[in-house]
């Protein structure tokens, strides 16, 4: 049976599959760590001048000019929508509530879509931790049931003979599980800095939508 299913194939095959997940692994590593960084530094640079400003006009310009990294696109999100809904309030139903609650919904909405953004590549990360030492067991069942075929046919069953099989086939094992290990070390890590943004998103969006409210209750007074 072994001989018509061609083991040997089937094992090197196995071993290029744990080849092109480490690859995969590593390449969104070194994806999600840039993407990270790059988003962290954006947000920080954005926070300090959004903060800074002198007036609300003068953030909602630097929206315009600053629109790098999640909390500038949701300020400028947010902007967006309250200048729309003073141009064309009362001809849409998409206005029609309670201004806070309807720019906390939209506002809601582009946290989700950054969140989802920053989620990418975390389910692959997490299937391949999951289902690299399977697929390397599959090469050593099927390397040990090849070597096995191997000892029969030779006649001889000394150590010298069945260790060096066996261990060779053990090796898809070992590499199985050296490819999981850092897949899962990695998406651990980096679902708990998805979780860190999504708090410090949640933040910025309460302290805009008080910012914004406060301001339009002043002019009122």
């Amino acid at each position: 049976m072994t001989d018509h299913i061609a083991p040997q194939l089937i094992i090197d095959a196995t071993l290029y599959t744990l080849l092109f997940f480490s690859v995969l692994t590593w390449t969104m590593i070194l994806f999600k760590l840039w993407q990270f960084s790059k988003n962290n530094l954006n947000n920080r640079k954005f926070s300090e001048l959004f903060w800074d400003a002198p007036d609300v006009i003068s953030a909602q310009q630097l929206t315009e000019t600053v629109a790098r990294g999640p909390r500038a696109k949701l300020a400028k999100i947010g902007f967006s929508w309250l200048q729309n809904r003073q141009q064309i309030s009362g001809q849409s139903i998409k206005y029609l509530g309670v201004p806070e609650d309807l720019l906390a919904q939209e506002l809601t909405t582009a946290l989700q879509k950054e969140v989802r953004f920053l989620e990418m590549g975390l389910t692959l990360l997490a299937s391949i931790g999951s289902t690299a030492p399977f697929v390397g067991l599959f090469g050593t069942v099927l390397g040990i049931m090849h070597a096995m075929h191997e000892i029969t046919a030779s006649g001889s069953t000394s150590l010298d003979v069945v260790a060096g099989p066996i261990g060779d086939a053990l090796v898809a094992t070992a590499i199985g599980i050296a490819v999981a290990v850092p897949a899962v070390l990695a998406y651990n890590f980096l679902l708990r800095h998805v979780k860190q943004n999504r708090t410090d998103l949640e933040n910025f969006v309460v302290s805009f939508l008080q910012l914004v409210f406060a301001e339009q209750a002043k002019d009122k007074v």
